[in-house]
């Protein structure tokens, strides 16, 4: 075992225990448990608002997957990445301020809260509840074997014994601390990621002699991994197109990235946010994609992708600096895991439980409940991530298409549209969801195009016809 690069990422975990054990004295009891545990008690400043956002976004597929795409494409892949540089600015532009009024005035803890009340559906809650768990349990699942992975490849332990450290990690502050550790949190990491991106961008380009140097072995490689195209030219102009509505205006219909529009303290706060997470989005996206296609020169001939990161980390740098570098993914993978899975057992608890079976469960029992749910949903991902699938970002990015085909309308047009209503919203979801899974499983990236593209138009032309659908009032609930 590798002691140089253990001690750092030790000290990061066991900064991370302490945050949950002190975010844990600040949970309020009484009524505000709830909003308090789901949502920090709305008390976002911009910084920290900012950084949860990116830590969240920048999972595993940002920090593993993601640079692991790009060394074997090339630059095209890089350009393709930055499709994410509009993720947080184009969320909080959209639902912003509206959202976070309509939130307070409704008391909303969850996404699901919103569309409860603007729809008034128990389908629609039911339906929205049931794509939250399968689609977040599968990215949940790629995001534990990325965390697992990463701790097998610098400590030297199996892979069960390193899946058994992250988890175990993850479940102490999540279950201790609720949203308010998983912020606080997601801001030390976020400072982690941008240091780790600066470390290891600078290193490889010294391993590799220099910038100009790289381009030069790279274009004798193969003249196809500084275009624009990729190395095998599979990065047509439409395929990239698509993937600005997957990764960039879609992830207004991520649950996970939605709900930090609720919990912003003011409107100062969150155009802070704006600028601040689209400087480090930007940063963080470029920079790791970029060492991923410079690794090619320092490190050729790597077969799994996945690894790129992590063995660049170790060739270039010192074993105690590859120690905090390679804190970064381990935050990134975290800061996701952590956020989804208060997701999920949100929306079993929050949305499904209390709407529906025990509306008037005392506050001790939500309390346990949500205590032990979120440890239920934790250690169940563990079991399913003990076999790992092979490949982390297109099981990430399956997840986000399936989400994004579920929720985009009815979050966005229920806030904005007048018109719309249950009707709509449960065609939305029923068609989005359906047409996404049969086109990815019959029929992946039609026409050039990502799979998400055309469940996305079929869930709005869903919408609208279901919305205009004769014996249904014309809207619901326009706040």
């Amino acid at each position: 075992m590798n002691w140089d690069v253990i001690l750092p990422l030790a000290i990061f975990l066991i900064l991370v225990f302490l945050v949950g054990i002190y975010t844990s004295r600040h949970i309020k009891s009484g009524p505000s448990f709830l909003q308090d545990y789901f949502l920090a008690g709305r008390e976002l400043g911009g910084f920290v608002l900012a950084m949860t956002m990116v830590a969240t976004y920048g999972s595993a597929s940002s920090f593993i997957g993601g640079p692991g795409a790009a060394y074997q494409l090339g630059l095209g892949w890089v350009l393709l990445a930055m499709a994410q540089l509009v993720t947080g600015y184009f969320t909080l532009a959209v639902l912003g301020k509206k959202f976070a009024i309509v939130a307070r005035k409704i008391n909303a803890v969850t996404l699901i809260d919103f569309l409860k009340a603007r729809y008034e559906s128990k389908w629609v809650v039911i339906l929205s509840a049931l794509s939250i768990v399968v689609f977040l349990f599968s990215a949940m699942a790629a995001q534990w074997v990325g965390g697992g992975r990463l701790i097998e490849s610098f400590t030297g332990v199996s892979y069960t014994t390193a899946l058994f450290i992250f988890s175990a990690s993850v479940l102490v502050y999540v279950i201790a601390g609720g949203f308010r550790a998983v912020v606080i949190t997601d801001a030390i990491q976020g400072v982690v990621m941008v240091i780790g991106t600066v470390i290891i961008l600078a290193g490889t380009i010294i391993a590799g002699g220099g910038i100009e140097n790289i381009m030069s072995e790279l274009r004798a490689e193969n003249p196809n991994l500084i275009t624009p195209y990729g190395s095998d030219l599979s990065l047509t102009p439409l395929y990239v197109s698509s993937f600005w509505i997957l990764v960039g205006v879609g992830v207004v219909g991520l649950p996970q990235i939605s709900v930090r529009a609720m919990s912003y303290r003011n409107a100062k706060a969150m155009h802070r946010a704006m600028i601040i997470g689209t400087f480090v989005v930007g940063f963080i996206m470029l920079g790791m994609h970029l060492a991923g296609v410079f690794g090619r020169v320092v490190l050729p001939g790597i077969e799994v992708p996945d690894k790129v990161m992590p063995l660049l980390a170790l060739e270039v740098l010192p074993g105690w600096l590859a120690g905090i570098v390679l804190a970064a993914p381990l935050a990134a993978v975290m800061s996701t895991v952590d956020s989804v899975l208060l997701l999920v057992s949100s929306a079993i608890i929050k949305d499904v439980y209390i709407n529906y079976i025990k509306p008037d469960a005392e506050e001790q029992f939500v309390k346990k409940l949500s205590f032990g749910i979120t440890a239920v949903v934790g250690l169940s991902v563990f079991a399913m991530a003990i076999n790992p699938p092979d490949l982390l970002i297109w099981l990430n990015l399956f997840a986000f298409g399936g989400l994004e085909a579920a929720f985009i309308w009815p979050i966005v047009l229920g806030l904005y549209w007048k018109r719309g209503n249950a009707n709509g919203a449960i065609a939305s979801l029923i068609v989005g969801v359906g047409s996404y899974m049969f086109l990815h499983l019959n029929y992946p990236n039609l026409w050039g195009m990502h799979t998400v593209v055309l469940p996305i138009l079929l869930s709005l032309i869903a919408y609208i016809v279901g919305s205009f659908t004769k014996g249904v009032r014309p809207h619901t609930n326009t706040f």
